[in-house]
């Protein structure tokens, strides 16, 4: 149940931050200071939004203080600019996160949903609701919420994400993200210690969910 419970945060987390393309919509909110806004930033986010969906596999290792080895899984991420995502672990559990804009469901082999705590699956669809609207292209939820420094150029780049509000900064010691037309890897840091890392390999463009995928998603 640890590892379940630090999948679920983890994973919430790096919704807006994983394998996803930007959408090419104008920010709905100028950031608190335009000065602040990275061009490198502004050109990835550029870059990632070309892509309606991307579809990729990924390999997850879990550093946990509780933990004395790494927990490490891996599956398949399905993400959709405009219905959500689904992570696909295969090992060593099998085991889907619906993640849309109603929130995250947790699913078993057999697709069936599981059962979760209220209070956790309210912080998991919060955190989510706000590094999706980041990606969609409000600018400002990135620079309200972190201070970001970026490295290296559009074809090969590296963004260090610092908390900025004492609130974030009480669960999140920072992110790392790194990239090229994809995003390639991500790295998060828990106040507690804790670090969990997934690398993303295989990505391609994708415009459409299939039919089963569709129907986990609520899409008609």
């Amino acid at each position: 149940m640890v590892a379940l419970t630090h999948t679920v945060r983890a994973w919430a987390t790096a919704l807006a931050l994983a394998a996803c393309p930007l959408t090419n919509a104008a920010p709905t909110e100028a950031p608190q200071d335009s000065a602040l806004v990275s061009p490198l930033v502004s050109q990835i986010a550029a870059q990632l939004a070309q892509a309606k969906g991307v579809r990729a596999q990924f390999v997850q290792t879990q550093s946990l203080q509780a933990m004395q080895k790494p927990l490490v899984s891996s599956g398949t991420l399905l993400f959709l600019r405009d219905q959500g995502a689904l992570w696909r672990m295969e090992q060593p559990t099998r085991m889907t996160y619906v993640m849309t804009d109603t929130g995250v469901t947790t699913l078993d082999a057999n697709d069936k949903p599981m059962a979760r705590g209220a209070r956790n699956a309210a912080g998991v669809a919060q955190v989510s609701r706000m590094m999706r609207a980041m990606l969609a292209g409000d600018l400002s939820a990135l620079y309200s919420q972190f201070n970001v420094n970026a490295q290296g150029n559009a074809s090969r780049w590296h963004l260090r994400l610092i908390p900025a509000q004492p609130q974030l900064a009480q669960a999140l010691r920072g992110l790392d993200l790194t990239g090229d037309t994809y995003l390639r890897s991500i790295r998060i840091q828990s106040a507690n210690g804790d670090e969990t890392r997934i690398e993303f390999t295989g990505s391609t463009r994708v415009d459409a969910p299939n039919a089963a995928e569709r129907t986990l998603l609520g899409a008609p």
